[in-house]
């Protein structure tokens, strides 16, 4: 098959996350398979016009605040130009309602939509701009087939009026050429949590900065280790120094992929406390790095944790339950380690190529390739 997938940015781009890995681990093995891959994109700071990754040709225009304007208009020049047998349209921002100007079999891929959450990430006026881009989902995209990533995404899907039948779920995979603590790394020699993801408001860190204020009383040499970049990065650290933790709180900024895999082995606890997300990948890759996960009992992330077993969940926004179940952790050795053990067996059972064979049996299928 020759493939166009429609993708927000790429993994290139410093603004890229789980959305971006997903699709292009999944793209990365259709290649393998001998299927053709182009993936369109906006351009960022620095960004070729026109690359190939890893066998992916990587189309960048526009940027990231004027791609959903100027996208359909060279999307559609270049189905003019070269035959596509296949469509991929990944929605993780706003949607680009391409079967309004697009005539291929296509796929719609979805980690997550955004829903209410918007209004936690930016001002009302913007927020309104794209949650009412998300409403006519349904109508524009009704018989489409849809492929997700958590059956929280199937759920949301069809309380939008999606059929189920339209749905396929495929779960993240693992990549364990990066992800396990090969070198075996020792713990911290004092209690460690970690958070790792991009510095957005609406990944409610703020929420595990004023907890870790509670566990300090209970567990005075704990630290806290937040690794990543982002706009909410300055609030945190205000927020930090109010509640007297600017020793006890270090901000790294961005860090190598070594480094990223040192963090995870090394800390005894990983935390993600986001108010939504697809799925949640940073918690099983710290469990295939021995570490033991507490995370929001939010969308998406009750479906990457298995609570009590590969780490513990916590009602969404109840700062004392969230410190409660961080003390448990560090202070527990014997819970600790359980919990280490179940998140091993738990990570053990995702793997991107039989991800990518999924999604593969939906793409020949969609494509009339079968």
């Amino acid at each position: 098959m020759n493939i166009l997938a429609l993708n927000w940015q790429d993994l290139k781009n410093p603004m890229s996350g789980g959305a971006e890995v997903h699709l292009e681990e999944l793209l990365r093995r259709l290649v393998r398979k001998g299927h053709t891959v182009t993936l369109f994109c906006s351009n960022f700071a620095g960004g070729a016009r026109e690359e190939t990754v890893e066998g992916i040709r990587i189309i960048r225009t526009g940027n990231r605040y004027n791609f959903n304007l100027i996208a359909p208009f060279h999307i559609r020049r270049l189905v003019r130009r070269e035959r596509f047998d296949l469509f991929l349209e990944d929605i993780n921002k706003i949607p680009f309602y391409t079967p309004w100007y697009l005539d291929l079999p296509s796929i719609v891929v979805i980690p997550h939509l955004f829903s209410t959450a918007v209004f936690e990430e930016i001002n009302f006026v913007l927020g309104s701009y794209i949650y009412l881009m998300e409403r006519p989902l349904r109508r524009v995209y009704r018989g489409k087939r849809f492929c997700v990533i958590s059956e929280s995404t199937m759920a949301d899907l069809v309380s939008r009026g999606i059929a189920e039948k339209d749905i396929t779920v495929i779960h993240c995979g693992l990549d364990r050429s990066v992800y396990g603590n090969r070198k075996g790394y020792a713990k911290y020699d004092y209690p460690s949590v970690l958070y790792l993801g991009r510095i957005k408001k609406y990944k409610s860190i703020q929420h595990l900065i004023a907890a870790f204020a509670l566990v300090r009383r209970k567990i005075p040499n704990a630290r806290l280790r937040i690794v990543g970049t982002g706009d909410y990065l300055p609030a945190l650290k205000c927020q930090a120094q109010e509640l007297h933790l600017a020793e006890a709180v270090e901000f790294t900024g961005f860090v190598s992929s070594d480094t990223k895999v040192e963090y995870m082995c090394r800390s005894h606890l990983m935390v993600y406390p986001s108010l939504r997300e697809g799925w949640g990948l940073t918690n099983i890759e710290a469990n295939s790095c021995g570490t033991a996960v507490v995370a929001a009992d939010s969308p998406g992330l009750r479906d990457s944790v298995r609570d009590g077993v590969s780490g513990l969940l916590y009602p969404y926004g109840d700062i004392e339950q969230l410190a409660d179940r961080i003390i448990v952790v560090l202070s527990d050795p014997d819970r600790r380690r359980q919990l280490e053990k179940g998140g091993l067996e738990w990570a053990a059972q995702f793997d991107w190529d039989i991800a990518a064979e999924h999604f593969l049996k939906v793409c020949l299928d969609t494509a009339g390739k079968q």
